[in-house]
């Protein structure tokens, strides 16, 4: 029998159409009447702003499932691509209005504030977009070729020490991205100078893992989430080291942290959605109410986990203020490494 409830909210669900089985799945008992007016309750899309097979395709797809188990009849949330600048061309995008309305949400990580923070986005302050929701937090971390002869990161660390200029880096994004910087960290931390780091560029962890399977690049500084997709398509690799604070759970369960290591880096990629600061206050609500209900629902964990993320779930106000923290905090840290900023 279907269960109802009433919902204080002004765009709740009318009826509570999902609940978590035995076997963990989720699955609708009755259908919601959607509201056409609520973007939430309307045929949307998400933005990837990067190629296939990296952290954003992953937010997207969580967003996707996570809604359509609390609201089963909406329509799917589409998915688009649209690479340029890991993020970039989607921010500048959105705020200048060529792409964007109520229905259009784009998937941002912690990587796309250290770009804001840098100004590397086009002249736009934080305030051209809104801060949907944050659905998970991402680890960083250093990935090999499985065949490589580093075995641990001691080890790579040791031949970092030794021969800095053969060893080449790669992942997505350029010189001042979130992935450079993990790089940079590591070639600091073995006392080489991080201006004179071999890194190569690719449009996304997807691209940057791939040319790891081919031995085009020795080292990948990328995300967990990513890497493990790609080990689950057969890409023949090895985790060296997880940048989390401690050991993680899961698929990671086995992976030593980059401090049992004796390497001191820590780096959380959080993931989330933002929208176009045009958008109507109503639109913005609807939104955040959708996915407080999301990440409220029984499931979500088990979803979460299944696209490779780990606990964090920040909306509104206390989202805002994440925001702003850490484009100060990594403001900071890319002075410290000497970063060019873009705009005043």
């Amino acid at each position: 029998m279907p269960i109802r409830i009433d919902h204080p909210r002004r765009h709740a669900l009318r009826a509570l159409s999902a609940l978590l089985l035995p076997g963990g799945a989720m699955r609708a008992f009755a259908a919601p009447q959607l509201d056409p007016a609520d973007p939430s309750q309307a045929a949307a899309e998400c933005i990837i702003p990067a190629k296939a097979g990296g952290g954003f395709a992953l937010t997207c797809a969580l967003a996707r499932d996570a809604l359509q188990a609390v609201r089963p009849a909406r329509a799917p949330l589409a998915q688009r691509f649209l690479p340029g600048g890991i993020g970039a061309l989607a921010f500048d995008r959105i705020a200048t209005g060529r792409l964007g309305g109520p229905g259009t949400l784009v998937a941002f990580s912690s990587g796309s504030l250290l770009n804001l923070a840098q100004g590397r986005f086009g002249p736009h302050p934080t305030s051209a977009v809104r801060w949907v929701a944050a659905l998970g937090t991402d680890y960083g971390v250093v990935v090999v070729h499985r065949d490589s002869p580093w075995r641990s990161l001691r080890e790579l660390m040791a031949a970092l020490r030794q021969s800095p200029s053969r060893i080449v880096f790669g992942a997505g994004g350029t010189v001042g991205s979130q992935d450079w910087v993990k790089a940079a960290l590591l070639v600091r931390a073995a006392g080489g100078d991080h201006r004179a780091m071999r890194f190569v560029s690719f449009e996304g962890g997807g691209d940057a893992l791939g040319a790891l399977q081919g031995r085009h690049v020795d080292v990948f500084a990328g995300d967990a989430a990513e890497a493990l997709q790609a080990m689950a398509g057969g890409t023949a690799v090895r985790l060296l080291a997880v940048l989390s604070e401690a050991r993680l759970g899961g698929a990671l369960a086995g992976v030593p942290t980059a401090r049992e290591q004796g390497v001191d880096l820590v780096w959380p990629t959080v993931r989330g959605l933002y929208i176009s600061a045009d958008v109507p206050d109503a639109a913005l609500r609807a939104w955040t109410t959708a996915f407080e209900e999301a990440m409220a629902a029984p499931g979500y964990a088990a979803l979460r986990e299944r696209h490779g993320l780990y606990p964090f779930a920040l909306t509104g106000p206390a989202l805002d203020a994440y925001v702003r923290e850490r484009i100060l905090a990594y403001r900071q840290q890319a002075e410290a490494l000497r970063l060019r900023r873009w705009n005043p």
